[in-house]
């Protein structure tokens, strides 16, 4: 509920106000912020790729002020699953002159009930929620307010106790990246702890993540989508959706990127642009995906992944991670005799053996908070410094 201790100004939130959101969306609460395009969401064919997109990684309130209290009024959307327990609410994080200044959360909203036995889904209506930060300095300073990076954010209201205004260009780079549910954030603490949002803070670039949960998967619109987007740096992390999905054979693989990288290249023709091939993951290292769940501890709160493909199906053309990564490499070495601001990294690099035997995914295909942490400081030392692919950019 809101106080009444303050003189609030209520200011309309709008596109000048949020980084890291390609549309924004009326409704008939707010405005809802969207990683992919209108042209593209019309394009999409699943639930989960549209759930996904709507979740906000990497999106942020930004604004300059002097006020000393700030409310936002949100209605967000929480995921249940069924026969699992609740999960914890979505993390908003406050950043002040590039500073981290407070966490909060927002109770309620609506509920997606997701069965992982069949895929059904459902959900209900609830109410708009507020989250408050106070406290702050009285000088004029920049404020951000990130969005949960797992949690559909309906934006309501935006109140403050001072009148805010668009940050001007700071004159930093734009790291466009997009990626998986590893990228999307899965596991990690909170929407400025995913490992593209650390790399983007050591590099002090502006991050815009195209991080889509279970859903890089070489789509055409949103290849299109990154085309269409400005941006300085280009990154793009292909593999463990192709395999956990069993999407496409290697004879469609290569050709559906040479296809993607084509499409950006269209609209970023110079820019620097990384292809990164997947981290490890053993249960898929040599055996073909599905992925299935493996709903025996679901109860506990731990929900596991199992490979449901046979390693004999690789010679009939199936992918698995290591063929994923020989092609990519052979596909990136092909093109970049006449691409020179074309890169490979080697996923490996960011998270392998030595890594998981540290450090093991707990559900056996995702990272957890501190290897978010790793992969994201790794990237920034091997993209950004020394000899990176963007190491002359920024």
């Amino acid at each position: 509920m809101t106080t009444t201790d303050h003189d609030w100004i209520t200011t309309p939130v709008t596109a000048d106000l949020l980084r890291g959101a390609l549309d924004l969306e009326p409704t008939g609460h707010g405005v809802l912020p969207h990683r992919l395009p209108a042209r593209a969401r019309r394009q999409i064919p699943d639930g989960q790729l549209a759930m996904a997109e709507a979740q906000p990684s990497g999106v942020r309130l930004v604004f300059r002020t002097r006020a000393t209290a700030v409310e936002l009024d949100t209605l967000p959307t929480k995921l249940v699953y069924v026969g699992a327990p609740p999960r914890p609410d979505g993390v908003y994080e406050l950043v002040v002159d590039g500073r981290p200044a407070g966490q909060a959360s927002v109770i309620g909203g609506n509920a997606m009930t997701i069965d992982m036995a069949t895929g059904a889904a459902s959900t209900r209506q609830g109410a708009v929620g507020t989250l408050r930060f106070d406290g702050l300095s009285d000088g004029v300073k920049d404020v951000e307010i990130w969005l949960p990076h797992n949690e559909t954010t309906e934006l309501v209201a935006l109140r403050t106790d001072a009148p805010v205004e668009p940050v001007p260009d700071r004159g930093r780079k734009v790291w466009l990246h997009h990626g998986s549910s590893i990228s999307h954030g899965s596991n990690a603490d909170g929407p400025t702890s995913t490992w593209p949002a650390l790399a983007a803070s050591l590099a002090g670039v502006e991050l815009i993540n195209l991080g889509l949960s279970g859903s890089a998967l070489l789509d055409p619109f949103t290849a299109r989508a990154m085309r269409d987007t400005a941006a300085d740096l280009i990154s793009v992390k292909i593999g463990i959706n192709l395999v956990n999905t069993d999407a496409m054979r290697l004879r469609a693989f290569g050709p559906a990127v040479h296809g993607f990288l084509d499409t950006v290249r269209e609209g970023h023709p110079t820019t620097p642009l990384l292809v990164v091939s997947p981290l490890l993951c053993p249960i898929h290292e040599d055996t073909p995906g599905p992925s299935a769940p493996d709903l025996s501890d679901l109860g506990a709160g731990r929900l596991r992944f199992l490979a449901a493909g046979d390693p004999a199906e690789r010679a009939s053309g199936k992918l698995t991670l290591r063929v994923i990564r020989d092609e990519l490499a052979r596909i990136v070495e092909q093109r970049a005799a006449e691409d020179p601001n074309l890169h490979y990294l080697d996923g490996l690099d960011l998270y392998g053996e030595a890594d998981f035997a540290e450090l093991p995914l707990p559900d056996r295909l995702h990272p957890d908070a501190a290897t978010h942490r790793r992969i994201g400081e790794r990237f920034a030392k091997l993209a950004f410094t020394t000899q990176g692919a963007f190491a002359w950019f920024t």
